[in-house]
C-alpha cells in the first residue's frame, strides 16, 4: 500500500463536504501510530471553535467497541467465561427468558447482538425516538441502570437464533463488569482502558476530562442550523463515550497493533484477533460480526467497523488490521449523516488500499429461471417495538418482478422504500446472490444475499449492511394484501378528525 498522500485526503474531504453539508466534520487517517487530521467547520456556532483534533465529539455507539474490550480483559484475567451464562455474573437485575424452554443468554451472545433482547426496554420509549427513552435531559439525575430496567431485561427470543441491534446487551456487559469488579464502569473504563492508551481527553461521563472542549450537536432543518437538546444516555456502557479526534487516532493504533500502542496495552494480541474473528453469520457469504466489532470485507482486505448515531452526533471507525491503516470521522451536524457517513467513510478506506468502491456489475447476467424461487414475502423476526429495524423496512420486505427484472422493497409506509430497488446480479457463480443501489441516498450499494435449503427453496434473504435476516411466509400472510385498506381506513379516520376538528373550531 502506498504512502498516504495529503492533498488526496484533502482532496477526498473536500468532495464529501460538497455532497453534504456538515457543521463540522473531524476526518483521520492512522498509519504507523500517527495521525492524518483535517477538521472542517465548527465545533460550536455561537463561539465560532474551529474544529480541531482537541474538539470533543460524542461517539455514540462506537462506545460498544469499549465496552466489549473491557469484557474480555476480565476474560483474559479467567474472571468470566465467554459461553457461560451472563446471569451468573450479572448482579444489578436478571435477564428475563420469555420462555422457560429457553437456553441461557451468555456473555457472547450480548457481545454480538444474539442474546434474544428487544429494541426497547419500556414501552414508553416508542414514544421517545430518537433514543427510545434512554436518556434524561443534562442536569437531572441518571437513572441506575438497576432502577431502569426495573424487573429485568426481557429475552424475547432463543439465544443464538438471530440478530437483533439493541443498546440494551451492551449496557449490561457494562452492569456485568461493575458487578465482577465492584468497580463503577466509568472508573473502570478510565483506569484499564483509556488512560493505558493515553486518552486522557475521553470520558464515559461528562466529566472535566472532556467538558471544556465539548461540541454542540445541531440539526440541519429549514431555518438552520439549530441546536439539538443535550441529555445523557442511561445505558452509557452502549452509547455515552467522549473522545477527541486525537485520543481515537490512539485507539485506532491500538486496534491495529494488537491491543497496544505506543503508550500502553489493553489487550493481548491473540485476543484481539478473536475480536475480529466472525462470531455469528447468518449465511457464510455475510461478513458478520465480531465480538462487538462488526466485520466486512475491502476488496478482499478484512475490516472492523462501528458506527455511531446520536440525536447531533455522529460517527464512523474502520481498521483493517492486515494493512496497518485505520479511518475516522465525526461530525457534531449533518443531514442524514446516519447514511453517508459510513459510505464515505468506507470509500476513503478503498481509495487507500487501492480497492474500487464496489458498485452495480454490468457484466454478470440475469437468471429468470431462479426468480420464481426468489419472489416472494419475507419478515424480520421480532416484535413491532424493534425500531430500527422496523423503521427501516416496516413489515418485511418483498421480492417481485417488474420491468424486466427483480425488485426488492420494503412494505413500509415509507414511499421511497415501498417503491424498491433492482436487484442486479453481482455473482457470476451464485445466482442468489445480488447488489442494491442506494447511492441516492448516500450508501452506494448493499449486498443482498438469500439462502436456499435443498428440498425446500429459498428461505431468507440477508443483507450485509448488518447481519440482518428476514424469512420467507407464506404468501397469503402478505401484510401487502391488506395494507391499502389499512391505509385508506387511516386515511378516512385523519379526514374524519379533521372534519371534526374543524366543526369545533366553528363551534367556539
Amino acid at each position: 500500500m502506498s504512502p498516504v498522500d495529503e492533498r488526496e485526503v484533502r482532496a477526498w474531504v473536500d468532495g464529501v463536504l460538497n455532497r453534504w453539508a456538515a457543521v463540522g466534520l473531524a476526518v483521520g487517517v492512522v498509519r504507523d501510530g500517527s495521525l492524518q487530521f483535517h477538521g472542517h467547520g465548527v465545533a460550536d456556532i455561537a463561539s465560532r471553535t474551529p474544529v480541531t483534533e482537541d474538539t470533543v465529539f460524542r461517539i455514540a455507539s462506537i462506545t460498544k467497541t469499549f465496552t466489549a474490550i473491557a469484557v474480555m480483559q476480565l476474560w483474559e484475567r479467567g474472571l468470566l467465561d465467554l459461553d457461560a451464562p451472563a446471569d451468573r455474573y450479572l448482579r444489578a437485575y436478571p435477564l428475563v427468558p420469555a420462555s422457560l424452554g429457553f437456553r441461557p443468554a451468555t456473555v457472547r451472545h450480548l457481545l454480538t447482538h444474539t442474546a434474544g433482547i428487544g429494541e426497547l426496554a419500556h414501552l414508553s420509549g416508542l414514544l421517545q425516538p430518537p433514543e427510545f427513552g434512554e436518556s434524561v435531559p443534562v442536569g437531572r439525575p441518571v437513572p441506575s441502570l438497576a432502577e431502569f430496567y426495573r424487573r429485568g431485561v426481557r429475552i424475547q427470543a432463543e439465544p443464538g437464533t438471530r440478530f437483533t441491534y439493541t443498546n440494551h446487551g451492551p449496557a449490561t456487559l457494562g452492569q456485568i463488569v461493575e458487578d465482577v469488579t465492584g468497580q463503577p464502569f466509568h472508573d473502570y473504563l478510565r483506569e484499564h482502558v483509556f488512560d493505558p492508551l493515553g486518552m486522557s481527553h475521553t470520558d464515559l461521563l461528562r466529566s472535566g476530562r472532556v467538558r471544556s472542549q465539548l461540541a454542540t450537536g445541531y440539526a440541519l432543518r429549514s431555518g438552520g442550523a439549530r441546536a439539538v437538546s443535550d441529555y445523557e444516555m442511561v445505558t452509557a456502557p452502549a452509547g455515552s463515550i467522549y473522545s477527541t479526534p486525537r485520543d481515537m487516532a490512539r485507539y485506532l493504533a491500538a486496534l491495529l497493533g494488537g491491543g497496544t500502542n505506543e503508550h500502553g496495552s489493553v489487550l493481548k494480541a491473540a485476543t484481539l484477533a478473536t475480536m475480529f474473528e466472525p462470531q455469528y453469520q447468518p449465511d457464510p457469504r455475510i461478513p458478520g460480526i465480531g465480538l462487538g466489532f462488526f466485520r466486512g470485507d475491502v476488496g478482499g482486505h478484512p475490516v472492523v467497523e462501528h458506527q455511531g448515531i446520536l440525536s447531533g452526533f455522529n460517527s464512523q471507525i474502520f481498521v483493517a488490521p492486515d494493512d496497518g491503516v485505520g479511518v475516522m470521522a465525526f461530525t457534531n451536524g449533518a443531514s442524514r449523516a446516519m447514511f453517508w457517513l459510513p459510505a464515505e467513510v468506507s470509500g476513503l478506506l478503498h481509495h487507500l488500499l487501492g480497492v474500487p468502491v464496489e458498485g452495480i456489475r454490468a457484466d454478470v447476467p440475469q437468471r429468470p429461471e431462479t426468480w420464481g424461487d426468489i419472489c416472494g414475502w419475507y419478515s424480520f423476526p421480532g416484535p413491532l417495538t424493534d425500531a430500527r429495524a422496523r423503521g427501516m423496512t416496516g413489515a418485511g420486505v418483498e421480492v417481485f418482478v417488474r420491468g424486466g427484472g427483480l425488485r426488492l422493497r420494503g412494505l413500509s409506509p415509507v414511499p421511497a422504500l415501498y417503491r424498491g430497488f433492482r436487484l442486479h446480479p453481482d455473482d457470476e457463480k451464485d445466482p442468489y446472490v445480488f447488489r442494491v443501489d442506494v447511492s441516492e441516498y448516500g450508501m452506494g450499494t448493499i449486498r443482498v444475499v438469500f439462502s436456499r435449503e435443498s428440498g425446500t427453496g429459498t428461505t431468507a434473504v440477508h443483507l450485509d449492511v448488518l447481519p440482518m435476516s428476514a424469512y420467507r411466509r407464506p404468501a397469503v400472510a402478505n401484510p401487502r394484501l391488506w395494507m391499502p385498506g389499512a391505509l385508506a381506513a387511516a386515511g378516512t379516520a385523519a379526514a374524519l378528525r379533521r372534519r371534526r376538528a374543524t366543526r369545533h373550531r366553528r363551534a367556539s
